[in-house]
């Protein structure tokens, strides 16, 4: 015999009156006694905060004495840490989101944590924590700050020993970071002077590094070199903070604190010029080059090897063969007998699947996400301010992070 849907139901209402009734109070009791038994479990009750947003995650350290313990700790600190979540990027004092439709607010209206007569601007983004500097005056009056935007902590880095003689001669400032190595930063200082005046001419450079865990700053070691070193922006990942100039690619390890010589893909020697890009995302160090001419450019972003034994290419885009160029036409600049491509890329982000990632490009004044395995992009932002004509020295990603320093 079929057992209908109908009979199903007069089957549950004839046996409700027989079924005794849970009462409210021993409702509530069990709600209770649920809450404290996940309460008073840490593994479970770290499972539930990590898969909520970074901004609650704060606020419920204000829930109890024991949350706030416990979200401090550093075991959830690095589970945080290790996800990598890049919601966005600053460009200046600018907060750009990578999704559109994110509506949380921006990490910082401004960059003021700290009273400083000359403003402050961002020199550096290191793993969720920005590396800054007083955006205005000589720079041998410029202070300098590792901040969190995401806790708002913030500490003054001492000035570089040596007096005002000293600091004139900086070239390069840059941080270190790498929370699941090491809870405590280094800031790497740079200074270069003429060893002789008379030709041919050699080069000082002094490595000074500032230790978070001891507040000092330590001397390095000195060396001579015949060129003068284009050290511009570096890159820090796996342990050593990486320069891909055109004439003098190194890379500073910091676990042997030795300066060493930085191969780069054939295609970049050749064109004796910068990358185009240099980055890094997930743990992965990328360098962009563009190779072709007129429409036939396309990009090769290439990934460096573990043991800085070379490079393997990870993504190449022929930008002729897709709709970019179509719908941002300013992307073209048209001379005679001649095209060629003009935009930024400011950025490459590598997601948790293989499919999500992306690069940020500017065009004119559009900032671009493009996808690059499936080619589809978006607009993401449109700036009104004409004077940001360029500004990759000026971009960098927001990670959140609740490293604590």
């Amino acid at each position: 015999m079929a057992i209908t849907r109908s009979k199903i139901r007069k089957t549950r209402n004839a046996l409700k009156p027989c079924l005794p009734q849970a009462s409210t109070t021993d409702s509530d009791h069990q709600l209770t006694s649920s809450a404290e038994r996940i309460g008073s479990n840490d593994d479970i009750l770290t499972e539930i905060l990590l898969r909520l947003p970074v901004i609650f995650i704060l606020q419920c350290k204000s829930v109890s004495k024991y949350w706030e313990w416990l979200l401090s700790q550093r075991h959830f600190t690095l589970r945080l840490d290790k996800l990598q979540i890049s919601p966005g990027l600053f460009i200046r004092n600018n907060y750009i989101p990578f999704d559109v439709e994110d509506r949380s607010p921006p990490p910082f209206r401004r960059l003021d944590f700290c009273p400083d007569l000359n403003g402050i601007k961002i020199v550096q983004s290191c793993n969720g924590l920005l590396l800054c500097c007083s955006d205005r005056g000589r720079i041998r009056d410029r202070k300098y700050y590792v901040f969190n935007p995401t806790t708002k902590q913030f500490a003054i880095v001492p000035p570089v020993p040596g007096g005002d003689h000293a600091r004139k001669y900086i070239c390069f400032m840059g941080l270190a970071f790498d929370q699941t190595a090491c809870p405590h930063y280094k800031v790497v200082c740079i200074l270069i002077s003429k060893k002789t005046k008379s030709r041919p001419v050699e080069y000082l450079l002094r490595i000074q590094i500032y230790y978070s865990e001891t507040r000092e700053w330590k001397t390095n070691n000195r060396f001579c070199h015949s060129d003068f070193p284009d050290f511009g922006k570096g890159v820090y990942w796996n342990g050593a903070i990486y320069w891909p100039s055109k004439f003098n690619p190194w890379y500073f390890d910091l676990n042997i604190e030795k300066l060493q010589d930085l191969p780069l893909p054939l295609s970049v020697q050749k064109n004796c010029s910068r990358p185009i890009y240099f980055g890094e995302s997930r743990g992965h160090l990328h360098l962009m080059d563009t190779v072709g001419h007129g429409s036939d450019t396309y990009l090769i972003i290439y990934e460096m090897l573990a043991d800085h034994s070379g490079w393997l290419v990870k993504y190449t885009v022929e930008l002729h063969k897709y709709d970019l160029p179509f719908v941002h036409p300013r992307m073209i600049q048209s001379y005679w007998r001649s095209t060629n491509f003009t935009f930024e890329v400011l950025d490459v982000v590598r997601g948790e699947k293989e499919e999500d990632a992306f690069m940020v490009l500017k065009i004119w004044h559009s900032i671009i996400r493009y996808y690059l395995l499936d080619h589809s992009f978006k607009t993401l932002f449109v700036m009104t301010d004409r004077s940001l004509v360029r500004i990759y020295d000026d971009a960098h990603r927001y990670i959140q992070s609740l490293s604590s320093f």
